[in-house]
C-alpha cells in the first residue's frame, strides 16, 4: 500500500466509527426525547400511542383535585380543549390554577394524561415560551394584561 491508500483508509475507518457513534448517540436519545403539544394539538392516535411528550398550557381553574398522599388530578387547557392530568408525587410550590404550566408523561388507558413531571413558572411574569408562543398563535394569549 501506498502512503495515500493508507491515509485515506485511515481517514475512511475514523469517518465510519464517526458514523456509528452518531448512530448509536441517537439511538439512545431517541428514549429522551419528548415533543410538545398544546391540549388543542392531540389527535386520536395521540391517545392511543404510548410516546412520550410534552403537554403545556394553562392550569384550568376549579380543575384541581388532591387525592390521597401525593395523588393530585387536574386539567391542562388552552382555552379551547382541556385535558385531564393526574400526577403522583410533589408539585412546584408555584403551582396554581391559571397558571402556565408544562408537564412531561403519556396517556394512560383510561384517557388520562399520566405526568412524570411538572414544570411551573418560577416568578410573577414567567410563562414557558413554548406555552406562550402557542397560546400567542391561538389568540388566547394574555400576557402582561392579565389580571389576577
Amino acid at each position: 500500500m501506498t502512503r495515500k491508500q493508507k491515509r485515506l483508509s485511515v481517514i475512511g475507518g475514523a469517518l465510519v466509527v464517526l458514523a456509528c457513534a452518531a448512530g448509536l448517540v441517537l439511538f439512545a436519545l431517541q428514549q429522551r426525547i419528548a415533543f410538545f403539544r398544546m391540549p388543542s394539538d392531540i389527535a386520536a392516535a395521540d391517545l392511543q400511542s404510548e410516546s412520550r411528550f410534552r403537554l403545556g398550557g394553562l392550569v384550568e381553574k376549579g380543575s384541581v383535585v388532591r387525592g390521597t398522599g401525593t395523588r393530585i388530578t387536574f386539567a391542562v387547557t388552552d382555552h379551547i380543549k382541556s385535558v385531564p392530568v393526574t400526577y403522583d408525587g410533589i408539585l412546584p410550590d408555584l403551582f396554581r390554577e391559571d397558571q402556565g404550566v408544562v408537564i412531561e408523561g403519556r396517556f394512560a388507558p383510561g384517557g388520562a394524561f399520566q405526568a412524570d413531571s411538572v414544570l411551573a413558572k418560577h416568578d410573577e411574569n414567567y410563562m414557558p415560551k413554548e406555552v406562550a408562543d402557542s397560546l400567542k398563535a391561538k389568540g388566547v394569549w394574555q400576557g402582561e394584561n392579565k389580571q389576577p
